[in-house]
């Protein structure tokens, strides 16, 4: 997901995509443990995003768009 993109979405959209992107990645995290998947690229891919998206979300609560 690119940053423009996460900067159109509502703080709700973010905070449940964010939510919803941790359960994701804990469910990854067992997969790879259990060695049932198969790309674990994706993980990495999924960490960015979560990180990008709480990037904006501490950006708005700093300028008081929240």
């Amino acid at each position: 997901m690119k940053g423009s993109e996460i900067r159109q979405m509502t703080t709700v959209d973010l905070l449940g995509r964010i939510s919803q992107d941790e359960d994701n990645l804990s469910k990854m995290r067992f997969q790879v443990a259990t060695s049932q998947l198969t790309n674990t690229a994706q993980i990495r891919l999924l960490k960015k995003d979560l990180a990008r998206m709480k990037t904006v979300l501490n950006e708005r609560k700093r300028t008081g768009e929240a």
